[in-house]
């Protein structure tokens, strides 16, 4: 007969081994390399994510719109990176299920459970959280797809009624059978689908093992389950084990029939449940596994009705018989005796079990922990996990922001001396929403006005004309000028020795001319896509902005009127995310796509241009590189080119680096390089006044830009042309 060892004797076991553990580390220093890891490893918490997000990904904390209103140190939601996250999420539902019409949504409402259409995620993610969202919202789309959704609403009618009957005998109710089933059926179906996900998809268990260890394990449970805790044939001690029955620490013997049960589940084979029906036959044969194992209830007459009513026979708490039998003690431990008893266990040195009394006993403070843990599980299985909710302003900015299409795009990395590079801005539509949350002080982006011209300085005369009006008209002449380009000429050759016979020369053949054959040769111009970058930094406020505004809606314009020249429009500056004067803001290089003439038409320039402005500093380079994926050419049958306006050299500094000076240049070449090694013809433009040094800063501006690079009086749109039309009509 096989002997157990008493609570004492197990702590004696325990703290024998910690004593040996500690001469060994006084005598040896061990070497593990996982160690390192986790303690040089920037984030250690998203082990699954963090190869796909940037490395910072989960320290963001702010808004992307200004909030005058703002509590000074209270860090706001970086909704940007949120949107992000919601995108990604998606992403993930799309691949595993394979349903591109699955919809994932912020919790905005009180449902925070899948209704068979939607995943609905929570609106906060940090770097302990998003992981475990991902797990959470594969699981519900995964639910979407393979679960009956007809077949749950109609549960009650599916179980059979010897179970009522059954249930009723142990002292039940219609509902509380109907809970029960629906209990077990929601663990097997859980089950059931999470390992389709494992089966198919294995590359994103990990995960689902955060899903679990957030929202299902925990070491309270493992605790419990090596303890006399649920042990008594009841209902709640059913449902504890059953649930926790792929739990390390499980114990098959603690309940009469959990064996059987294990037996019937198979997790293992699993796989065979193919649908919600065959999942329900599983929930009821457990089921009637535990009822087998029930006490009858105990019939109670109410002595002033005279009503004999039926109650659940012992089932006033889940913890077991607390009498002490045999030789053996209960003991409470703590944490790390229970880590030692675990690890004795998993050794062999001490027996699982319950027998002879050497029972782990929880204190009450332990039990209470325990009641919340059990909550938090069957709020799992129920789909009623607690998810933060947006407000109603940050869902409309969320939605202004993913229309918008913004992104972090990790730039810099190559710069200066830390190497951790800066997140940028991209803003990859303007839309009317965004000029309409536009201004420094009301929220929105910083160079976007809600009113036209709002850059315009007190005093000045905005009745004037625009830009956009003066552009307009300046492009139509411009059009015309460049009209060439989509022209073709016919050149034709005769006297050949092949081709097409020329008929005006076959009475020739009679005199012995052979060569009576002619050809014709087109000569036309590729299809044109041209990039326009804009320096919209502070330096270039004033005249220096309208004329060079003026001069980049003339060419939009222009190209509108050119059948084969598309016109792409940047906007670059920085942005302070997260509002003036908060301790959470930091500043960030932003680019804004202004138009694109592929997807836009012209009157997004007549009716948009006019409410952008000039702000912030010139992170040149790093919007460049921000964007290089939508300014390199997908395709070789089209010309492409990059026209530039700046004036001034690249400059910007936040917390996370510093790009000034030689940096700043060698990197803005880096990028400007780039372009030309992947075809991209360069011209840029550098706007002046006479107050600058034209010499000395040419020198910098050619070291960024080669000898394409101009000094141009942007006030006329002709010497524009001049150079655009020389770069147009170049032959490759």
């Amino acid at each position: 007969m096989q002997k157990t060892l008493g609570s004492n004797a197990i702590l004696f076991v325990y703290s024998d081994m910690n004593k040996r553990e500690k001469m060994n580390d006084s005598k040896f220093k061990h070497f593990n390399p996982m160690k390192l890891r986790e303690k040089y490893t920037a984030n250690k918490t998203n082990n699954y994510s963090s190869f796909w997000m940037n490395d910072d990904w989960d320290s963001r904390k702010t808004s992307i719109f200004d909030d005058g209103d703002e509590v000074v140190g209270k860090p706001k939601v970086d909704l940007v990176a949120l949107a992000g996250y919601r995108r990604a999420i998606s992403n993930f539902v799309t691949i595993v299920t394979g349903e591109s019409d699955i919809k994932v949504n912020f919790n905005s409402n009180d449902e925070s459970f899948t209704d068979g259409k939607t995943v609905t995620i929570g609106a906060k993610m940090d770097d302990k959280l998003f992981d475990p969202s991902v797990g959470l919202a594969l699981h519900e789309g995964s639910h979407i797809k393979l679960s009956d959704f007809d077949f749950l609403k109609n549960l009650e009618y599916n179980v059979p009624q010897e179970y009522f009957d059954r249930g009723e005998k142990k002292g039940y109710g219609r509902a509380e059978v109907l809970g029960h089933v629906k209990n077990l059926l929601n663990y097997v179906e859980d089950k059931r689908i999470d390992n389709y996900v494992f089966s198919t998809s294995p590359g994103y268990k990990g995960y689902y093992h955060s899903m679990y260890e957030k929202y299902f394990y925990s070491k309270i449970v493992d605790k419990a389950l090596t303890s006399k805790e649920y042990t008594d044939e009841n209902m709640e001690s059913y449902m504890f084990r059953i649930i926790n029955l792929t739990n390390k620490n499980t114990n098959l013997d603690a309940l009469n029939g959990l064996r059987q049960i294990w037996k019937d589940l198979d997790v293992k084979n699993i796989g065979v449940i193919g649908n919600t029906e065959l999942a329900f036959n599983v929930a009821l044969v457990i089921y009637s596994t535990i009822l087998d194992n029930l006490k009858d209830g105990i019939e109670e007459t109410d002595e002033d009705t005279g009503e004999v009513t039926t109650k659940p026979n012992g089932e006033s708490n889940g913890e077991g018989d607390s009498s002490e039998g045999g030789n053996g003690e209960s003991k409470t431990l703590s944490d790390e005796e229970f880590e030692g008893l675990k690890e004795a266990m998993s050794k062999g040195d001490v027996k699982r079990g319950h027998s002879n009394g050497s029972e782990v006993e929880l204190t009450a403070r332990q039990k209470k922990q325990l009641e919340n843990a059990i909550d938090k599980q069957k709020k799992f299985m129920n789909g009623d996990i607690t998810k933060k909710k947006v407000t109603k302003k940050d869902s409309r900015e969320l939605k202004t922001i993913e229309e918008s299409g913004m992104t972090y795009e990790k730039v810099g990395t190559d710069v200066g001396y830390s190497n951790k590079g800066t997140d940028c801005l991209v803003v990859r539509k303007l839309t009317k929403a965004l000029i309409e949350t536009g201004g420094r002080h009301e929220g929105g982006l910083n160079i976007l006005s809600k009113e036209k011209y709002g850059y315009r300085y007190y005093g000045e005369d905005t009745d004037r004309t625009g830009f956009v009006e003066e552009g307009i008209r300046l492009g139509t002449v411009l059009g015309r000028k460049l009209q060439v380009r989509g022209e073709s000429r016919d050149t034709k050759w005769t006297r050949l020795d092949s081709g097409k016979i020329d008929k005006r020369l076959i009475a020739e053949l009679g005199f012995g001319n052979e060569r009576v054959f002619n050809t014709t040769f087109t000569e036309s111009y590729s299809d044109a896509i041209l990039h326009i970058s804009v320096d919209a930094s502070g330096s270039m406020g004033g005249d220096k902005w309208d004329n060079t505004m003026t001069s980049v809606v003339a060419i939009c314009k222009a190209a509108s009127m050119i059948q084969n020249v598309d016109v792409v429009v940047s906007i670059r500056s920085t942005h302070e995310v997260g509002g003036y004067g908060s301790r959470s803001s930091r500043t960030v290089p932003l680019i804004l796509i202004a138009y694109d003439s592929r997807v836009d038409k012209f009157t997004k320039v007549k009716n948009m241009f006019s409410h952008i402005r000039v702000s912030g500093t010139t992170p040149e380079g790093l919007c460049f590189e921000a964007i290089m994926k939508e300014i390199i050419p997908t395709t070789t049958d089209r010309d492409s080119y990059f026209l530039n306006f700046s004036d001034g050299m690249p400059m910007f500094s936040s917390g996370d680096m510093s790009y000034y000076q030689s940096g700043a240049l060698n990197h803005t070449k880096k990028m400007v390089n780039e372009m030309r090694t992947r075809g991209i013809k360069v011209l840029s433009y550098f706007i002046g006044d006479s107050e600058y040094s034209r010499e000395e800063t040419m020198v910098d501006f050619r070291t960024m830009y080669g000898k394409d690079s101009q000094f141009i009086d942007v006030t006329s749109v002709m010497a524009v042309s001049k150079t655009m039309n020389k770069k147009f009509l170049e032959k490759n």
